[in-house]
C-alpha cells in the first residue's frame, strides 16, 4: 500500500486528510503521467464522475483544475455510478477516468479512484508514479498556457443515457411479471436506477432512498443497511428487493421473505446458470478469502472450481482476466460479469439476478437459497493508523490466539484477521456451525487487538 493509494484509491475525511489542495495535485499528476504516452501536442482525455456526497463538487472542481492546468481535456459526467464512469471512459476513447466516491462509507468521507483507458483500475506502477509527483514533484510540473490549457466539457446527460443503453442490452428478457423494490442508498444510482428499470415496461418497480441531499448517502439505507428494505419487501409482497451502495458498484438483495441474498449466493446461482448455458469457462467462480464457507461447500457439491483471492474486487478482476473467467465477486456485493463490465456493477448484477429469477419461474428464496450461508461474525476494531495495523499483523500473540481458536473449531469453521484496505480498522471474521460459537471466538480475538499495539 502506497502513502496515498489504498486498495481502492485515495480515501479520507474531506478537509481532514483529503482536501481540495490534494485533489488539485492528483489531477496535475495524473495528467502529467498520462501525457507521457501521448504524441507531441496531443492532449490526454479524462472522464470524471462522482456520487452524491456534499464534498463531491469541491473535489471535482479541484481535480478538473489540476487536469486542465497540466494540459488534459476533461469530460464531466456529473453524478454517475462508478461502473458507469469506467464504461463511458472506454466508450469515449478516453485515456483515463476518475471517480469521486467513498463507496459505502458515511457522507463525510470521500475518495479518488482512477481507471485506465480500458476501464480497469490503474496498475500499482502508474499509481506510484502519480503518487511520487503529488508528494515530491508537483512544483516541477509545467503549467500549460495559451491553447495548451485543457478544457472541460459537460456531457452528463448523454453519458448517463448511453450507460443505461448498455445496461439494458446485457439481458434478453422483458422481466415481465416481476415486482421489485429498489433501494438507491441516496447515492449515484438515484440518477440512473429508475430510468434503467423503466426501460422494462412489463417490470413493476418501486424505488426508495433516491432523494440525495449530500449528507444522507448510505444513511441507514442501501446495501450496508438492508433491514428497512427487507421489512418493506415482506410487507409489500414484492418478489425481491435490490440494494445498491453509494456509488452503485455493489448489489445485495433480499428475497420475498426479507432474507438477505449476499454476494456469495448471487455468484453461486448466477455461476451455476452460466455453466448450464455453457458460458462458464473452466467451470470457475472467483471469490475472495472473505467468502462464506457455504460457497466452498456449494462449489464442491456442484463440481464448480472456486478460486479465492485476497480481499478487493481489484484482486478478483486480475484473476479473472489472467485466466479468462466469466464471473467473480465479493460477499459484500461487488460482482463482476466480465463479458459486460470491467469492474463491479450493481445495476448490471441486479439485471442478471432478475433475468435468472424470471427465467426460473421460482421464488427468489429458492433460486438464491441454493447456497447455504454458514453463521459468520465480522467485528471491526478501530485502530489509529496503518502503522498500528502492521504492528497487529506482526504480533505472534495474535496468531497464537488465532491458532487456539481454530483448534477449538475442530475443522468446522474458519477465521480471518486482516487490516481494512480503506479504513482505520482491523477486521476479525469467524465462521462456525452456530452463530454463538462464531460470536464468542470473534469477540475473544477482537478484545485482544488493543493490547497488541503495546507489544
Amino acid at each position: 500500500m502506497g502513502k496515498l493509494f489504498g486498495t481502492d484509491g485515495i480515501r479520507g475525511v474531506v478537509n481532514a486528510g483529503l482536501d481540495a489542495d490534494l485533489a488539485y495535485k492528483v489531477g496535475l499528476a495524473a495528467a502529467t503521467v498520462l501525457a507521457k504516452n501521448k504524441k507531441d501536442g496531443e492532449k490526454p482525455l479524462v472522464t470524471i464522475g462522482k456520487d452524491t456526497r456534499i464534498s463531491g463538487d469541491l473535489l471535482k472542481g479541484s481535480l478538473i483544475a489540476g487536469l486542465c492546468t497540466a494540459g488534459a481535456d476533461v469530460l464531466d459526467l456529473g453524478t454517475l455510478p462508478t461502473p458507469g464512469v469506467a464504461w463511458v471512459t472506454v466508450d469515449q476513447g478516453a485515456d483515463a477516468g476518475i471517480v469521486i466516491s467513498a463507496s459505502h462509507n458515511p457522507f463525510e468521507h470521500n475518495g479518488i479512484k482512477i481507471f485506465n483507458g480500458q476501464g480497469f483500475k490503474l496498475s500499482d506502477e502508474l499509481e506510484e508514479k502519480i503518487e511520487d509527483i503529488v508528494l515530491f514533484g508537483h512544483n516541477n510540473v509545467p503549467r500549460k498556457t495559451h491553447g495548451e490549457i485543457g478544457k472541460a466539457s459537460y456531457i452528463a446527460p448523454k453519458a448517463s443515457e448511453d450507460y443505461i443503453d448498455h445496461l439494458e442490452s446485457t439481458i434478453d428478457s422483458t422481466l415481465g411479471g416481476l415486482r421489485i423494490l429498489v433501494d438507491c442508498a441516496n447515492g449515484a444510482a438515484s440518477t440512473t436506477a429508475a430510468r434503467l428499470f423503466d426501460r422494462f415496461s412489463k417490470l413493476r418497480t418501486d424505488v426508495i432512498n433516491a432523494d440525495p441531499d449530500g449528507v444522507n448517502i448510505n444513511d441507514k439505507c442501501g446495501s450496508t443497511h438492508v433491514e428497512g428494505l427487507a421489512a418493506m419487501v415482506k410487507a409489500g409482497g414484492y418478489d425481491i428487493g435490490i440494494a445498491f451502495d453509494g456509488d452503485a458498484d455493489r448489489c445485495l438483495a433480499v428475497d420475498e421473505e426479507g432474507n438477505l441474498i449476499d454476494g456469495d449466493q448471487i455468484m453461486a446461482a448466477c455461476g451455476l446458470d452460466l455453466r448450464e448455458k455453457g458460458k462458464l469457462p473452466g467451470d470457475a467462480i472467483v471469490a475472495t478469502v472473505m467468502s462464506n464457507l457455504g460457497l466452498h461447500v456449494f462449489a464442491r457439491e456442484h463440481g464448480l472450481q472456486l478460486e479465492c483471492t485476497d480481499v478487493g474486487d481489484r484482486n478478483v478482476l486480475e484473476r479473472m482476466v489472467e485466466k479468462g473467467y466469466a464471473i467473480g465477486g465479493e460477499q459484500s456485493g461487488h460482482m463482476i460479469f466480465l463479458e459486460h463490465s470491467t469492474t463491479g456493477d450493481g445495476q448490471l448484477t441486479a439485471l442478471k439476478m432478475l433475468a435468472l429469477l424470471k427465467e426460473s419461474g421460482k421464488k427468489a428464496s429458492e433460486v438464491f437459497g441454493v447456497c447455504q450461508r454458514y453463521p459468520q461474525v465480522l467485528i471491526n476494531v478501530p485502530v489509529k493508523d496503518n502503522d498500528v495495523k502492521k504492528a497487529v499483523m506482526a504480533s505472534q500473540k495474535l496468531w497464537d490466539a488465532v491458532k487456539e481458536e481454530e483448534t477449538a473449531l475442530n475443522g468446522k469453521g474458519r477465521i480471518l484477521v486482516r487490516p481494512s484496505g480503506t479504513e482505520a480498522l482491523m477486521r476479525v471474521m469467524v465462521e462456525a456451525e452456530t452463530h454463538d460459537a462464531a460470536q464468542a471466538a470473534a469477540q475473544r480475538l477482537a478484545q485482544q487487538i488493543p493490547s497488541l499495539v503495546q507489544e
